[in-house]
């Protein structure tokens, strides 16, 4: 992980600004997330979390997590920005996807952005790998942090 200062950082604020206004769009009842892929400045894909398909009939938000069988290997509650940010570039730039780099936004209750924690969505960080995300940057208590994506897979991995 490397924490960004000076230029890179200012550049880095000004996508995480862009995901952060993609999270408003979140109808999940946890948390309002957001995500944009962007490659040499262009922003290839948006996502937000919400339930798939974003049909009520499918929100488990209220649901307990020990409630789902350990078979039921993900037992979050909607698709993820990352999952639908990748998924919308997909569709929109396949072919610039290699080596691109996804920013990441948390929203609190009143709509402000709050820190992530430790990575720990292997489902997406193992999407990100295999369609070519070079990097993974979030905001944290430290700064605006940058995972290699291989590093943030192994990370997701190990979270305890």
């Amino acid at each position: 992980m490397k924490i960004l200062s000076n230029k890179e950082e200012e550049i880095a604020k000004k996508f995480m600004d862009k995901a952060a206004k993609v999270a408003i769009k979140a109808t999940c009842k946890r948390d309002k997330c957001g995500a944009v892929i962007v490659s040499v400045n262009e922003i290839l894909g948006k996502g937000f979390n919400s339930p798939p398909g974003n049909l009520e009939s499918q929100r488990r938000c209220d649901k307990k997590k020990n409630f789902f069988n350990k078979k039921v290997t993900d037992k979050t509650c909607c698709i993820h920005a990352e999952q639908r940010a990748i998924m919308d570039a997909l569709r929109k730039n396949p072919s610039k996807l290699k080596g691109a780099t996804l920013y990441f936004m948390r929203l609190g209750e009143k709509g402000c952005k709050t820190f992530a924690g430790k990575p720990y969505c292997t489902i997406c960080s193992k999407m990100a790998l295999d369609v070519g995300i070079r990097e993974f940057v979030l905001w944290k208590k430290e700064g605006i942090c940058v995972y290699d994506t291989e590093e943030y897979n192994n990370v997701s991995f190990n979270y305890r």
